[in-house]
């Protein structure tokens, strides 16, 4: 029979209290000390897909009914694009005009939230139907929309339509003319916009992500 050690005890039940192993703590640390650079990494990947990749957007106004609706969240495609008739597009207000100073710190918190299609980016970006080209001529009459002479189908339009006219206008060789679907009750380049530059435009919008009712492709 062997004898334990004078002054051991065996703790009740039989369970062995130990401290955290070496191995576990410098496991716990390593990661403390590695969670800033992670923060920082994804920090950097978010504004890489904002600037090149992708944005989201979030929809403030009904310009865009049916197809958009206020208050949809909406991802742009930033990569090589090319504006053609019939993408819905972002892109920057035409007449140049600058949004509130926010300050630096305001300035960033606003930008991280429109970037993730948290805040509504107020009046600095527009979003629209193109619906002429460069060089194109445009004329509305009747309710019907003429492209070069030729009647161009909107199956997308829905409800009351729009029966003044406009044009025949001749789109600028570095510009697109855009429309809302919502013909009643859109601002584009009927009225204060005008025409839209072609380096204006932030990219062509192709899916609703929010709210789970609307998800979905955008033609």
């Amino acid at each position: 029979m062997t004898e334990r050690p004078s002054g051991s005890e065996e703790p009740a039940g039989g369970f062995t209290l130990s401290e955290p192993r070496p191995a576990e703590q410098a496991h716990r640390g390593s990661f403390l000390r590695e969670l800033p650079i992670l923060l920082v990494v994804a920090l950097a990947l978010a504004i890489v897909l904002k600037t090149f990749v992708v944005q989201a957007f979030f929809i403030p106004s009904g310009s865009m009914e049916p197809t958009l609706e206020p208050g949809d969240r909406v991802l742009v495609q930033k990569v090589v694009y090319g504006p053609d008739r019939g993408d819905v597009v972002v892109f920057s207000d035409p007449k140049g005009r600058p949004g509130p100073d926010r300050g630096i710190v305001g300035g960033f918190v606003h930008w991280l939230s429109s970037a993730l299609g948290i805040e509504r980016p107020e009046h600095e970006d527009f979003i629209k139907r193109v619906i002429a080209l460069p060089g194109e001529t445009i004329e509305l009459r009747n309710g019907k929309l003429f492209v070069d002479g030729i009647q161009i189908p909107e199956p997308y339009l829905e409800g009351a339509v729009d029966t003044r006219d406009y044009g025949p206008e001749r789109v600028p060789s570095d510009a697109l003319f855009v429309l809302g679907d919502n013909r009643l009750n859109s601002n584009d380049s009927r009225f204060g916009l005008g025409f839209v530059p072609v380096d204006k435009v932030v990219g062509r919008a192709f899916v609703i992500v929010w709210p789970p009712s609307r998800v979905g492709w955008i033609h």
